[in-house]
């Protein structure tokens, strides 16, 4: 019975490091998981930013302008033709 309690003890200790060196392992794995989505994440910033400038270049009020003249033979029209209605 004496030899018992060491054996218990032993036993104790060796499942105590095993669940240290898998939360660390884990830990590791996590990390290392946490960094490719933090890449990720700026990869996809940068993407959207690229996007903005897109989007605002294609939509700035002078290529409007430009297209509205071009393809729809659209015009300003002179300051004599305009009706302006009051409510």
């Amino acid at each position: 019975m004496k030899w018992l309690s060491p054996l218990f003890l032993l036993v104790l200790v060796m499942a105590s490091a095993l669940a240290v060196v898998y939360a660390k392992h884990r830990g590791r794995e996590l990390f290392a998981q946490l960094q490719q989505l933090e890449a990720q994440r700026d990869r996809l910033n940068i993407e959207w930013g690229r996007l903005q400038l897109e989007q605002s270049a294609w939509a700035s009020h002078s290529r409007v302008e430009k297209l509205a003249r071009e393809r729809l033979d659209m015009m300003v029209p002179d300051p004599e033709s305009v009706v302006i209605i009051k409510p």
